[in-house]
């Protein structure tokens, strides 16, 4: 009996006609975007920490940060996993099931947590959110021989129980890359698409089955982003600028769109979280904009929306950088971080062709506009971001990857990360800092660490898909 096949035999379970009623305990996820809003407030987190680049020679770890406010240990980590090797680069992770898979029989406990540098997916039980236990580790000779990828990335789950995680680059390192499938057993079943070599790069995707459609967007190869940024490799074409919209149903790329010098390097892509609705969005880095994409008659469309300016500081021009971005869960608001220049902007997404922006924040960057925080000046830029379920506390992280820390903040390897939580006005828009909140891993067990992507127990504004 594999874990989808369960069944409750508690009261949670009863037959009603000739079919099944699931009560939400024995369910993943919820029914509805406007449910979820309405899901119970986020009492921890979970957060990838790395020491890559660091000094420090010990095992990535997911740290479980309490954000109970009622609690004596608010705003502290208080519970470490540690993984089983060094370096392997802990980035993005995801659930074993989520919203998409709401109405069926399930448990969203197993978090798939890879290694974007090892290769090695790591299964983690979360059934007890502040006892983390290993469940199972899947090690990337494994992945490489039965489907020739390597850099796992971004992990969503599917409606049928089955994972699926972008994969950066082949067996070597280089590109294309491709998409994984783990089964319901968390074994390596192959490869999502049908046919390898459709892409030129992989970065970050999501999908939308009432649209049957998957987006994903570029980045470069394991091979040339671990060894840190180097502009010779945009000139060469080393980098992407486009987009992926790929037939769900026959797993095959359907529509290629080109963003140009205007969009090079798009990163994490967004649909609005209404299944019905064909919008999304993508912020392209290193050109520093933002891409609205819906869907024209039979055929896609892509559109530049925001433009994020350089900035002249040190004698450079500096651009914003937007390294991450995400859509309230009732799709009014957008959320994007500029990590070089150090802000957090809001923009109202009521009609998503022409965003209006409604709040900015500096928390650290590299111009020079961030005010003090408890009396010093905050290290970084922002980068990772999550939004509660309401829409009213978005946490912040400050990593990108070490390799590029390094580059562009030397400092964060002495001093190690830190975690903020905003707080957002969701009537008329605005963004404050909440003075209560930090989070400081310059002080974790073993040494300064770097903090990266932020989830919740039950699900959160990335992880959750609506089918």
């Amino acid at each position: 009996m594999n874990r989808r096949q369960f069944l409750h035999t508690s009261a949670g379970l009863a037959v009603v006609g000739s079919g099944l009623r699931l009560d939400a305990a024995d369910t993943p996820g919820y029914a509805t975007p406007k449910q979820a809003i309405k899901g119970p407030r986020e009492k921890h987190l979970f957060v990838t920490c790395l020491y890559g680049g660091t000094g420090v020679k010990k095992p990535d770890y997911l740290a479980v940060v309490d954000t109970d406010p009622a609690s004596a240990s608010y705003s502290k980590v208080v519970h470490r996993l540690e993984m089983t090797h060094v370096d392997d680069e802990l980035h993005h992770f995801g659930w074993n099931i989520c919203s998409s898979c709401h109405g069926k029989p399930g448990d969203r406990r197993y978090l798939i947590v890879p290694g974007v540098r090892s290769g090695r997916i790591y299964v983690v039980d979360a059934k007890d959110p502040t006892g983390l236990k290993h469940h199972k580790t899947i090690e990337p000779d494994e992945v490489k021989k039965k489907t020739n990828l390597s850099g796992p990335h971004t992990v969503h789950c599917l409606p049928d129980g089955t994972i699926v995680i972008s994969m950066l680059g082949d067996g070597a390192g280089n590109a294309p890359g491709g998409f994984l499938v783990l089964d319901e057993n968390y074994d390596v079943k192959g490869r999502w698409e049908k046919e390898p070599g459709q892409i030129r790069y992989n970065y970050d995707f999501w999908y939308q089955p009432r649209h049957n459609v998957m987006v994903s967007s570029e980045w470069t190869a394991p091979n040339t982003f671990l060894k840190g940024f180097n502009p010779e490799d945009v000139k060469a074409g080393k980098y992407g600028d486009r987009l992926y919209f790929w037939d769900w149903k026959e797993r095959k790329v359907a529509q290629t769109i080109e963003l140009g010098d205007a969009g090079r390097i798009p990163l994490e892509v967004r649909f609005l979280h209404d299944p019905d609705r064909p919008n999304g969005f993508v912020g392209a880095a290193l050109s520093s904009t933002m891409w609205h994409f819906t869907k024209a008659g039979e055929k896609w469309r892509a559109d530049k929306v925001i433009a994020v300016e350089p900035v002249k500081a040190g004698g450079q021009d500096v651009p914003g950088l937007i390294t991450d971005l995400l859509v309230s869960m009732d799709d009014r608001y957008l959320y994007f971080s500029n990590w070089l220049h150090g802000d957090v902007r809001q923009y109202d997404i009521s009609n998503p062709a022409k965003p209006k922006l409604t709040g900015q924040l500096f928390v650290g960057g590299l111009i020079g506009k961030a005010p003090e925080f408890r009396g010093a000046k905050l290290g970084g830029g922002p980068q990772m971001l999550q939004l509660s379920l309401d829409g009213k506390r978005l946490y912040v992280t400050n990593s990108l990857l070490s390799v590029w820390d390094n580059q562009f903040y030397p400092d964060m390897a002495r001093a190690g990360s830190w975690m903020l939580q905003i707080d957002c006005d969701t009537d008329k828009g605005g963004l404050s800092l909440n003075e209560k909140f930090f989070v400081d891993f310059s002080k974790e067990p073993n040494g300064p660490s770097r903090a990266h992507e932020v989830r919740y127990p039950g699900g959160d504004c990335t992880s959750d898909i609506f089918s």
